[in-house]
């Protein structure tokens, strides 16, 4: 009688490797461009607060001075500025615009107009909404 010599195989097979990659390239594709969202909602998120907190500096000076301040500050990835000027509707001087100058937000712009009610509107620049903007 022979003796045989089995050996168990070890290892994946090529088709197995194959469908892994397969996997793996779909969920990046996928993955991917959702991060991309996420990370730009979070550069506007950053600058919604961080322009929001120029509106008690504008309100202030307001009341008290009665116009709309100059304001030119930078933030971690950009930059607030608003023209100072009487209080006005429809003009572009009632607004405080942040503006991202690094990172994947770059170029995209969140502004907080103030209207003649004394309420403030935020829009963005992006197609990608953040809460408390439109």
């Amino acid at each position: 009688m022979q003796k045989q010599n089995h050996r168990k195989a070890k290892g994946f097979t090529l088709i197995e490797l194959m469908i892994v990659v397969a996997v793996i390239g779909v969920l990046a594709a996928i993955a991917i461009p959702q991060y991309q969202n996420y990370v730009k909602k979070g550069a506007l998120g950053t600058a919604l607060a961080s322009a929001t907190a120029y509106k008690t500096i504008a309100e202030d000076s307001i009341a008290m001075e009665g116009s709309f301040p100059a304001i030119s500050q930078a933030f971690g990835i950009g930059t607030i500025t608003a023209t100072s000027g009487a209080i006005a509707t429809g003009s572009n001087t009632n607004d405080i615009v942040a503006s991202i100058t690094k990172g994947s937000g770059k170029g995209q712009l969140v502004t907080l107009k103030r209207n003649s009610d004394g309420n403030w509107n935020c829009t963005v620049s992006s197609a990608v909404s953040i809460t408390g903007c439109s």
